[in-house]
């Protein structure tokens, strides 16, 4: 029991653990720590798609973080929940710069926070893994946590207080709406670069199909019976359109796609393009999204305004197994 007690292993492993040692105590406990090390090594290779997702805020830091685990059942587990809790105080109490330097923390109990993960792989015969870790600064910060699933979670920094419940609607819309950036202005270059060659091409593609269907229209070829090779085959064999019109169906979707293709106006598109861009932005970034909380369509930054002029949006953390 005393065993049991300070390493939280299964009455059987310590048993077997104290007869494997001949009753020596000390080296019952190592022999339980290594099994977490070989369990650990065992399921490397293992997805951690379950866990808890846990956040904490003290003064102007905040810190987010992720115990992970195999199943649905070892995340619920009391002592999975207990030691996600345990890493989260350890985190917001040394605020470490990193996942590796949080591994690296002591814990109540004297080991490090790598080690209580391993010894708990150990306990459950399932890997467990330091899923992810965040941390901000600012001079208010809000939290939220998925209280169904404890699996999603957020933080948001301000650059003052606000009223309580605004404070929490906005770091529940992080955690639903998932935006990519605070603003426009802060959007990562790689995503709007993304974003635009999608609208570009899909601009492009858009364009050629319009005339495509308009040339098939016109020789009497319903667009919805020829727009896939398959589609072409079965509809022929149910008679919905002659072998002939096939034929000519593939000749028009082949040439007037290539003409069309070469002769589109560069500037059409682009402001085609820039306009689907925008519309991005406006869904997509926090400040421009429509503000789940607000009945009358309101956008998170107009909210924020309504409450107080000078309050900012600084940063915000998100974190979801889910996604």
């Amino acid at each position: 029991m005393k065993l049991r007690k300070m390493t939280s292993a299964g009455m059987m492993d310590c048993k077997k653990a104290l007869e494997e040692a001949e009753g020596d105590f000390q080296k019952a406990v190592d022999i339980i720590r290594e099994k977490g090390k070989l369990v650990a090594a065992k399921r490397a290779d293992r997805e951690t798609t379950e866990g808890a997702v846990k956040a904490r805020v003290q003064g102007g830091k905040g810190i987010l973080v992720c115990l992970g685990c195999e199943t649905d059942f070892v995340s619920r587990n009391s002592d999975f929940q207990a030691l996600a809790d345990a890493i989260a105080d350890v985190a917001i109490a040394n605020f470490p710069a990193d996942a590796e330097a949080l591994k690296a923390c002591v814990m109540s109990d004297g080991q490090t926070v790598e080690k209580a993960i391993e010894v708990q792989t150990g306990k459950t015969g399932e890997k467990h893994v330091l899923a992810y870790y965040t941390a901000l600064e600012a001079p208010f910060i809000a939290e939220y946590i998925h209280k169904l699933n404890g699996k999603l979670g957020a933080l948001v920094g301000f650059n003052k207080e606000i009223p309580a419940e605004l404070a929490k609607g906005i770091v529940m819309q992080v955690a639903s709406m998932n935006p990519v950036s605070v603003s426009a202005e802060d959007c990562p270059a790689s995503v709007l670069e993304n974003e635009r060659a999608v609208a570009v091409q899909k601009t492009k593609d858009e364009q050629v199909q319009k005339a495509v269907d308009a040339a098939l229209k016109k020789v009497g070829i319903n667009p919805a019976h020829v727009d896939s090779e398959d589609h072409i085959e079965s509809n022929t064999a149910k008679g919905w359109i002659t072998p002939e019109q096939a034929a000519q169906a593939r000749e028009i979707i082949k040439t007037v796609g290539e003409q069309k293709a070469a002769s589109l106006p560069e500037q059409m598109i682009q402001n085609i393009a820039n306009g689907r861009v925008q519309k991005f932005l406006k869904e997509n970034t926090l400040l421009e999204q429509e503000y789940q909380m607000s009945d009358d369509k309101k956008s998170v930054r107009e909210a924020l305004a309504a409450a107080d002029k000078e309050a900012a949006v600084l940063t915000f953390k998100r974190f979801s197994l889910n996604d």
